[in-house]
């Protein structure tokens, strides 16, 4: 049912993807109303070079779908 995609450069720890997951998926539980047991969490590292690629199909070319725009220009982290 409801899944969340976390897509971030690298550099952070398991840890702190294992706490965002579970921070995400007891907000969206809250929000939604629906059971954790039903919720799915990915996240994936990208490097500065690999995000220019995923920004442009997941943010640029889903601005119908998109709910927080970007504030800065991805090519700034190259």
């Amino acid at each position: 049912m409801p899944h969340i995609s976390v897509k971030m450069l690298q550099g952070r720890s398991e840890e702190q993807k294992k706490r965002l997951a579970d921070a995400l998926v007891k907000t969206l539980t809250e929000q939604l109303g629906c059971s954790e047991h039903y919720v799915t969490c990915t996240v994936e590292d990208f490097s500065a070079k690999e995000w220019q690629d995923v920004f442009k199909s997941d943010i640029e070319e889903k601005k119908d779908k998109l709910y927080k725009k970007a504030e800065y220009d991805p090519k700034s982290l190259l």
